[in-house]
């Protein structure tokens, strides 16, 4: 009862990379490493770091990317992030576009996982969030001029 009438406490806060391509706006993907699945590079707010700089860690160490992530939020989507234990706990991720510079060969988490390139409206296909696919579609647009 006390719950509902002071509301529920915000989701967990996860950040995330939408990595572009510097000269024609693709977004760099990566599979998940337990289903295969097309996602972005995210994580855990790191201490230490702003939002942005986490997202661009998250962005080197899951996809070899070196840029620059804007200080600027792209948008947020919320997921159920899956629990070894069989359940699911709800997350906000905070999305940051970062202009890729390098992609390297050799990065933390090159072994478990492919990356590949796609125009905005075909990941937007790609993924399973709704709102993250709404993100990636505005990108498209956008890089339609409309």
């Amino acid at each position: 009862m006390l719950g509902r009438v002071l509301g529920a406490p915000p989701p967990p806060m996860q950040v995330g990379a939408v990595c572009l391509h510097p000269s024609d706006g693709r977004v760099l993907m990566i599979t998940s490493r337990d289903t295969g699945r097309w996602i972005i590079p995210k994580g855990w707010p790191i201490p230490g770091l702003s939002l942005a700089e986490a997202a661009m860690q998250e962005a080197w160490e899951e996809a070899g990317v070196r840029g620059q992530a804007a200080t600027r939020e792209l948008g947020r989507y919320r997921y159920d992030k899956h629990q070894p234990l069989g359940f699911a706990v709800p997350v906000e991720v905070r999305v940051f576009p970062v202009t890729v510079r390098e992609l390297a060969d050799d990065y933390p988490e090159a072994a478990e996982r492919t990356r590949r390139w796609w125009e905005p409206m075909e990941a937007a296909d790609l993924v399973a969030e709704a709102q993250l696919g709404q993100l990636l579609r505005g990108l498209g647009r956008a890089k339609a001029g409309g």
